[in-house]
């Protein structure tokens, strides 16, 4: 082989081994556990090579923890996360923009920007829990906390009698809101049958 034919084929190689990393994704990446939030609790934004499982992937490896795939005749199954494997009626979901896809994780491309959410999900019927998610807004001089929760396909709803931890400090509140003095509060919401929030950091 020639000395240019040996450049080429060094120079197409290079092109191989760059296109992936050009081509990988800032996504905000959280895994909620059975009892605790199993990586990203702020969902962090982390390089992802192309979709939902490689979404995963990342997190395993900025969080150093386990997960396990099997293959299936629809494609990669995640069965185990963690130290709690799926059976029966729980298992291990995802959603991407708040929404759950039907189709598998390595059929959902991702995007610059995109939230990925996995989690553990308890099933007593053809859906899945409620995912929280934390709003607020100012009301009459006071900063105000709402409890949000979304079903498979992202439509959202209040929730009321919830748990907020403002800072460290746990309110329960049977409307799903609660208020208090200006500040900068780092808040979550949580509700038993639920997913927990990510948490809130600002003002």
């Amino acid at each position: 082989m020639s000395r240019r034919s040996l450049a080429l084929v060094a120079a197409a190689a290079a092109i191989l081994v760059f296109v992936p990393a050009a081509l990988a994704a800032r996504v905000h990446v959280r895994v909620e556990g059975k009892t605790q939030t199993i990586f990203g609790s702020t969902e962090p934004t982390l390089n992802v090579k192309a979709n939902a499982l490689d979404a995963l992937d990342s997190a395993s490896l900025a969080g150093e923890f386990f997960y396990h795939i099997t293959t299936t005749s629809f494609g990669p199954y995640v069965d185990q996360i963690g130290r709690y494997p799926a059976g029966g009626s729980n298992g291990w979901i995802f959603k991407v923009n708040g929404v759950v896809p039907p189709v598998g994780a390595d059929q959902v491309t991702v995007k610059d920007g995109d939230t990925v959410l996995w989690y553990w999900a308890t099933f007593s019927g053809p859906a899945g829990p409620l995912t929280l998610e934390v709003e607020t807004s100012i009301v009459r001089g006071k900063r105000c906390f709402f409890a949000t929760g979304r079903n498979d396909a992202g439509r959202a709803s209040r929730v009321r009698n919830v748990v907020f931890t403002l800072s460290g400090r746990r309110v329960s509140s049977a409307t799903g809101v609660t208020c208090t003095r200006l500040g900068r509060y780092a808040v979550r919401v949580a509700k038993a049958g639920t997913v927990r929030s990510r948490v809130y950091s600002g003002r």
